[in-house]
This record gives C-alpha cells, structure tokens and sequence, in this order.
C-alpha cells in the first residue's frame, strides 16, 4: 500500500468521535486505507450479498454481532441500518466505534446527516495525490505521464496501462452505480455525456450547449452532471463572489477528479498525444486544481476554491479564500518555461483583492520553486505552499450537523 497524507486525520478523529465516515470515488483506496489504518477492528463489507442479506433481514441482530470496532464498507447499500446505528452508537457512547466508508456520496451522506448528525466526522479520499505517489518513490518522469495515467492506486502500484484499466474502470462504474444505484437507465446516452464533459474540461460549463450535443433535455443533463459528482467523477467550480467593480462570469467551470480519466474519454492512448493536444492547458490547470484540493482534505478540510473571470474575458485561475478574504491568487501554467508574462493577469487583478507578492503564485510545468518581484513561482511538487497549517484553520474537525434525538 502506498501511504496515505489522510492516516493521521483518521487515528486522530477516532480518538473524538463516535464514528468516522470515509467517502471517495471506486478504487481510490478506502478499504485498503481503513483496514490498514485500523488492523484491529472487524471489516465487513456490504458488497458481499450474504452479508448484505444478514443486515436487510435483521438490523438488530447484524448490529448486536458488530457492536463496536467495526468498519462498514459500502455502507450506503444497507440505508436501514443507519437509524439503528444511532442507538448503538448512543447506548455505547464511546469514541471510534465505526468506520462507516461508501463510494456514493449522496446515498451515504443523506443517511448520515437524517440519522448520525453529530456524531460523525466526514472525510473524503480521492486517488492519490503527486505528493503521495513521489513520497513512495515513483516520481512521474513527466508532467505529461503523469496527467495521462492518473492517481488511481492500482494502476499506479501495479503499473497497469491506462488503456487496459479506464475503459473497465467506466463499464464497472456504469454497471454499479449509475444504473443500479442512481437509476440512469440510458446507459450509451450517459456514456456519450461522460465524453463530452471530458471535452469541456477546464471550461466555463454551458449546460445547454452540453445537453444540445448530447441530444438530451437540459433538465437530463444537469440531473446527470448530479450523478458525476456524486460519484466522485467530476465537480464544478463555482466564480468568485466578489466583483472588485467587474462584471463578472457566474457559471462554473467542470473538472475531473482524474485526469488519466479525462485522457482516456479523450481518446489519448499514449502520453506523447499531449504534447500537441489542445486539451494539455486545461487538463494541468485540472491537475493543479485537484492537487489543491487534495492536499486540503489530508488535513480534513475542504478549500474554498474559486476561479475569477470578469466580461472582458480577464481571467484568475484559482482564488483560495480564507475567512471571507481571498488568501492567495494563482495562475496556472502547463509550460516547463517560466515566463514573467504569467503574472499579468495577477499584476492587473490581485491588487484589488489585497492580495501582495508573497499571495500571487504562478504553478508552471517546470521542476524549480523561487520567489520573484511579481510572485511566487513554484512546480506541481510545491502545491502544500498554498495549504496553510491545520492549526491556522482554528475550530474542530469536520462534522455532520443536525438535531441529536
């Protein structure tokens, strides 16, 4: 197993909360992060369909044999087991009794928060992050190799081709969540939208264009874009909400969660096609972006990431915001060449926002990480400079809010 940045939320929150629910896309690695991480507690999965059967046919009787010290896994299969979780939990009032994980974030989530609010942390653990992937001694010879083959854990630690695990990864995701689990029954029309939001990356979303081009209502497709983010495939990042006196674009852009993924739909089967691809800015601007977000939830946040782009088409990349201020202004760059002329949008924009040198960054192809008059300029290996310490945040753990009953 690769080592996971997320271990020491996990063995920290345990020590605080009744339980701890794990959610993330299929194959980033959460049974093997819970079972490694908590070797003594019982695993049962909810996959396997005897057990399944156990828990829909007596919940009482599943939850007295697995009381306490137990990770529930695709726990989001049996919803009725949450109300009878809460009593257990309740009657035992002790920290770290479960590990609740599942790969479909608004069925688990929606069963958290009507029956465990409040007594339950929430983590996510997307694939592997560059920091975790170099950390185990396999750096990426390129940015290229590493935008094409993705994070996912298997493929990274076993070496398996893109080519070969994408195309299965998609069929079993389909196959799983979409038609058994959300009740897309349109699979070739489903599989024809995944594509073409691979097409969009990086750009601002245009529902209606999207929909047009699948040949589906505009309503069917913001139903589906629902589906892709509850699945842990793609999320939308919304506009800054400040306009510094512009007048500013309010739709969101659509990113991957993987860019191996995105590559793939794309129909790339070998790095070297990104080197001319007209999609190779928009997919690092989406690694940067997921990186970010990654290095974040290892602490157990969530950033607050935006993007700025006023009607004259100027444009930030990323704005992270802390305490209702921007924090930092960030440029992304795919070239392995710094250029000053990065750092003209920041030089133009970034002032307005309070936002000094020291808070402009430009993140570039390139390998080296030095400060200049402009900004900071720093590679993809330096993205935890844009991560202020857990202690800075102030507050506790992330928490599932609600009524106790």
């Amino acid at each position: 197993m690769i080592p996971r940045a997320l271990t020491a939320k996990l063995l920290s929150l345990a020590k605080l909360f009744h339980a701890i629910t794990l959610t993330g896309p299929r194959q980033s690695g959460k049974s093997t992060l819970v079972k490694e991480t908590f070797p003594d507690y019982r695993y049962v999965s909810l996959e396997n369909e005897d057990i399944r059967e156990l828990a829909l046919d007596d919940p009482r009787a599943f939850l007295s044999r697995y009381d306490n010290h137990v990770i529930l896994d695709e726990v989001q299969r049996v919803p009725e087991l949450f109300s009878y979780l809460q009593g257990v939990i309740d009657q035992r009032n002790e920290p770290g009794q479960y590990i609740l994980s599942g790969s479909q974030n608004f069925l688990l989530m929606q069963r958290v928060s009507q029956s465990l609010a409040g007594r339950v942390a929430v983590l996510h653990l997307l694939p592997l992050s560059y920091a975790e992937i170099t950390a185990s001694g396999q750096i990426p010879d390129t940015i290229d190799n590493f935008l094409f083959n993705g994070c996912y854990p298997r493929p990274v630690s076993m070496g398996i081709d893109p080519a070969d695990f994408f195309p299965s990864y998609v069929e079993t995701y389909i196959d799983r969540d979409v038609r058994t689990e959300l009740g897309v029954r349109k699979i070739p029309e489903f599989n024809t939208f995944l594509t073409l939001c691979a097409t969009r990356v990086g750009e601002v979303l245009n529902i209606t264009s999207l929909a047009n081009d699948c040949g589906i209502s505009v309503e069917t497709a913001r139903d589906w874009l629902s589906v892709l983010e509850t699945s842990f495939i793609i999320f939308r990042l919304h506009p800054y909400h400040r306009n510094y006196g512009k007048r500013l674009i309010k739709a969101p852009k659509l990113y991957f969660y993987d860019t191996g993924l995105a590559a793939n739909l794309l129909g790339m089967d070998s790095s070297s096609q990104l080197l001319t691809s007209q999609y190779r800015g928009n997919l690092y601007e989406n690694v940067i972006a997921v990186e970010i977000i990654k290095q974040y939830q290892a602490i157990g946040r969530e950033p607050k990431l935006f993007y700025w782009r006023d009607s004259n088409q100027k444009e930030i990349d990323f704005i992270i915001e802390k305490g209702g201020h921007p924090q930092y202004a960030i440029e992304v760059k795919s070239s392995t060449t710094y250029k000053p002329k990065a750092f003209e949008n920041l030089e133009d924009l970034a002032p307005a926002m309070g936002l000094d040198s020291d808070h402009r960054y430009v993140v570039y192809g390139g390998n080296e990480t030095f400060s200049t008059r402009h900004g900071q300029v720093i590679g993809i290996s330096d993205i935890d400079r844009l991560v202020p310490e857990p202690a800075q945040f102030g507050g506790g753990a992330q928490t599932v809010r609600g009524n106790r009953t």
